[in-house]
């Protein structure tokens, strides 16, 4: 779908706050509230808007440490390994990367104790060969609202 200039001061206004009514939204943007909605359902029906959410302050609700977890796997199962560990708790993204590794994983854990279990739990797998965490110290930003 090709955005054009009205779809993304929407989104923008949605980005900011997803809140907004649809009549704050139109008199932000200088159009109709019907211009709004058609739009906002046109993007939702092709698949861009994929949902509405809240965004939390992690480690407010435990969550002290995030990691960035590189895997290697064998013999040609990286999908089967990455849907696999998409499901396990904690894991907020999972990436398919270039380079030395096969795969990126970004997790969030209350503990050292969660955290330990997730490595050993990754290690367990068939087919993971090795595994290197990064644990991070400090997070500078930590936004995907991007547009």
């Amino acid at each position: 779908m090709e955005l054009t200039e009205t779809d993304k001061k929407i989104l923008k206004n949605l980005l900011e706050d997803a809140r907004f009514s649809s009549r704050q939204i139109a008199k932000n943007v200088g159009v109709s509230v019907g211009t709004v909605l058609s739009r906002i359902k046109k993007m939702e029906d092709a698949g861009l808007i994929k949902g509405y959410s809240v965004i939390l302050d992690h480690e407010k609700i435990g969550y002290e440490l995030t990691v960035v977890t590189e895997i290697t796997v064998s013999k040609g199962r990286l999908v089967e390994m990455e849907n696999a560990i998409a499901k396990m708790p904690g894991v907020c993204g999972v990436y398919d990367v270039t380079g030395l590794t096969d795969a990126v994983i970004i997790g969030k854990f209350k503990s050292r104790e969660d955290l330990g279990k997730f490595t050993k739990h990754l290690l367990a797998l068939p087919y993971i060969e090795r595994t290197n965490t990064h644990v991070v110290l400090t997070t500078v930003k930590e936004n995907f609202r991007l547009l």
